[in-house]
């Protein structure tokens, strides 16, 4: 019997490493010993059994097909019956507390008489009247104002040009005037402002 084994192990080295050489690439190599006998293992899959297609009833789709058909049909008939609704712009829309209330913010309109009218409009005629010639006379007063200036100028630079041109000059301490008026917000004392943190208040409608 040790001849048939001496004769049959060669001929088993030689087909393992054949199988050891055609392996795939990416191996791993378990071994213990130091001859070219190696064993590989391919890498794990864990791939899981493919679960078996349950046949579904034919009554149970219908009812799933009427139900989604149905829901479609609520859609339309909402669309109909409210149109599509647009998002409320706050400052066209208005405050409803507001127009719960219009009818009882109106205002009757006075009816004038003949002669209330007929007064009102003389008034504004003569109040017209009184602007424009009051407007003319200003125009007049800047006008008249603006010639003495100019010969008065005309008179000094024939005397001296150096006084003239001193004369032309804008002073811009003529009226000293200094002017700080109130901030948006007034200023908060050892105020240490956060940077980055922020509430987001925008208000957001569903499509």
């Amino acid at each position: 019997m040790a001849a048939p084994m001496s004769k049959a192990v060669p001929g088993l080295l030689s087909t393992f490493s054949r199988l050891s050489l055609g392996g795939l690439t990416t191996s791993r190599y378990v071994h213990t010993q130091v001859h070219p006998l190696l064993f590989r293992t391919s890498s794990q899959v864990w791939a899981a059994p493919m679960k078996k297609k349950k046949k579904a009833d034919s009554a149970t789709i219908i009812a799933r097909e009427t139900k989604r058909k149905k829901k479609f049909e609520r859609q339309i008939k909402r669309l109909e019956k409210y149109g599509r609704q647009l998002k409320p712009v706050e400052e066209i829309v208005g405050d409803l507390q507001i127009k719960d209330d219009v009818e009882s913010r109106k205002r009757e309109k006075t009816v004038l008489t003949f002669e209330e009218s007929e007064y009102r409009a003389l008034l504004t005629k003569d109040w017209t009247r009184y602007c424009m010639t009051r407007h003319q006379h200003e125009l007049s007063a800047i006008r008249a104002a603006m010639k003495s200036q100019q010969r008065a100028l005309d008179s000094l630079r024939e005397e001296s040009e150096e006084l003239y041109q001193k004369a032309i000059q804008v002073d811009e301490m003529f009226l000293p005037l200094e002017m700080k008026g109130p901030v948006e917000t007034p200023p908060i004392k050892d105020f240490d402002p956060v940077d980055g943190d922020y509430i987001d208040t925008t208000k957001k409608y569903d499509r």
